[in-house]
């Protein structure tokens, strides 16, 4: 799907980069064509600032949106998730980032937090990239207490996981 979305853009790098953006923050199009986050308006100054864009090509970008019924339909309806990863090292929590060889396989997230759970480890979040929207798509475990160190390799050796970072 991201693939998809990012073509109809093919030839502008500074709409895709304002697309880019626009997924990786959850930030929606109202039927305006004002980007917002739920009912908070973000100026596009501040959106082309961020994408490395003039203020008009995101002006171009949300106008093509709403012109797209499968565009118009994805980013009127995308929401934000707001995620403890950048707070856990304040709230004294563990952040396990897990990188598997196939993301679109089933299971990876039941295998991995029913470990957790069987050794008694409370989870706060778990949050996933989606394969279709992230290149590199990882798994993101937030527990209330440090993982074991036998447990973390338990993990580690589980025949999908490329790579394991705590």
């Amino acid at each position: 799907m991201f693939d998809e979305i990012m073509g109809k853009f093919e030839g502008s790098p500074g709409q895709q980069a304002v697309i880019r953006l626009l997924l990786e923050r959850g930030f929606s199009v109202n039927e305006d064509g004002r980007v917002v986050s739920g009912g908070i308006e973000i100026p596009n100054t501040g959106i082309a600032r961020e994408a490395g864009v003039d203020r008009r090509v995101v002006d171009t970008t949300t106008t093509a949106i709403l012109a797209d019924d499968e565009l118009r339909s994805i980013f009127e309806n995308i929401t934000s998730v707001p995620s403890l990863m950048d707070l856990a090292p304040v709230l004294g929590l563990t952040v396990l980032t897990v990188e598997v060889g196939d993301p679109d396989a089933a299971g990876i997230v039941a295998d991995i937090t029913g470990m957790l759970a069987d050794a008694d480890i409370s989870l706060r979040q778990v949050l996933s990239d989606d394969p279709e929207f992230a290149d590199d798509p990882k798994l993101y475990v937030i527990t209330d207490e440090p993982v074991p160190g036998d447990l973390l390799v338990e993990i580690r050796e589980l025949p999908y996981v490329k790579s394991l970072e705590f």
